[in-house]
């Protein structure tokens, strides 16, 4: 029997190219270590992103990858995540209790950006992320209905509040203040002040992502969000036709001069698939989001159809990742929700919070 070399175990993960990470693994420096003990291999893999929801999946292509090596009787995989900060904007502290902030923006209303944020961050925390999400829209919040949950939130201190737990997501919202039928008159200082407020006097705790729920548009919140708030990445949503698509770029180039790098575009009511006789029908146009995206550069990570049971969901406050969660639209907000942790893993780190403070004092 001949004897299995490390170099022949690396060429085998090398082979495999993550579809999340678009890189092999050993290039993607996923590969911790590697031991052999006669013709048993043992492999362990600690990603920067959740993997939850396919390491079944990973596992068993490695294994089969493996296996072809001569020598080899036996393959286990071990995985791991390790879910670090990544760097934010020069000169915004970070927020207590939050590894990275992840912003959902759109150039208009009325494209599903409430709908695609929840269910990310769902689909984060089924693939073992803990996450949060600040419903930003101080105008309109619409976060407390989607999650299901009425209820005022808790200060312990007396000086800050606890996030409201829905669906296993930590939650903030101006919805939660005050009642669902109170129109919020404030002028601009007042809701970014009121923005700054629900995001650093919340007692987040220990989260890897905090999901930001914004208003439509490029104004003032999203402003103060780019200038005073460390946001780690953004994502546009826009759906295929031509005046929402215009808006979106307006959105991505807002945040490409406030040095927030977008991770990426996702299309929502891309398709309609009739419920009676399956017909398919592209009634906001096709291929928008992933024509602007090879314009603009960034990443596509994915296509939503247009489905009567995407608004039931939210409006009943199970989104589609809880109230279906091996459904196709479910499986697409999972893939979704890795390519963007994926992407965020790629970035530089921020390792302000593992330096001292120092102080001068003068005698």
């Amino acid at each position: 029997m001949a004897d299995v070399s490390q170099q022949q175990i690396e060429t085998a993960l090398a082979n495999y190219v993550d579809p999340y990470l678009q890189k092999d693994l050993v290039a993607a420096k996923v590969v911790k270590n590697i031991r052999i003990d006669g013709d048993k291999v043992t492999v362990e893999l600690t990603f920067g992103f959740p993997t939850k929801g396919y390491n079944d999946t990973l596992t068993q292509q490695l294994q089969a990858n493996i296996a072809v090596v001569p020598g080899v009787g036996s393959v286990t995989v071990q995985i791991t995540n390790k879910i670090a900060a990544h760097a934010v904007q020069k000169g915004v502290n970070a927020i207590s209790g939050v590894k990275n902030i992840i912003a959902v923006a759109s150039g208009k209303g009325g494209v599903g950006k409430s709908t695609t944020a929840v269910n990310l961050a769902l689909a984060l925390a089924a693939d073992g992320a803990n996450v949060g999400i600040l419903d930003a829209d101080i105008y309109g919040p619409s976060q407390p209905r989607m999650l299901g949950v009425k209820a005022q939130p808790e200060s312990k201190d007396g000086n800050s509040l606890e996030p409201v737990m829905g669906h296993g997501l930590q939650s903030m919202s101006i919805g939660y203040l005050i009642e669902e039928e109170t129109p919020m008159i404030w002028r601009g200082p007042m809701v970014t002040q009121a923005l700054e407020q629900l995001l650093k006097d919340t007692r987040w705790h220990d989260l890897d992502y905090l999901i930001v729920d914004l208003p439509p548009g490029t104004g003032d919140t999203q402003l103060t969000l780019a200038q005073k708030i460390p946001v780690s990445g953004a994502i546009i949503v826009t759906t295929p036709q031509d005046i929402a698509l215009l808006d979106a770029r307006k959105g991505l180039k807002m945040f490409e001069k406030v040095n927030v790098p977008v991770l990426g575009i996702v299309e929502n009511m891309s398709i309609h698939i009739c419920s009676h006789c399956g017909h398919e029908e592209h009634i906001f146009g096709e291929g928008g989001g992933m024509r602007m995206a090879a314009e603009t550069a960034v990443d596509f990570l994915g296509a939503l159809p247009l489905d009567i049971k995407i608004r039931e969901h939210t409006d009943n406050g199970k989104p589609s990742v809880i109230a279906d969660p091996t459904s196709r639209i479910a499986q697409i907000y999972g893939e979704i929700a890795r390519r963007v942790s994926a992407k965020l893993s790629l970035q530089g780190r921020d390792y302000s919070t593992k330096f001292p403070s120092i102080k001068i004092l003068n005698d």
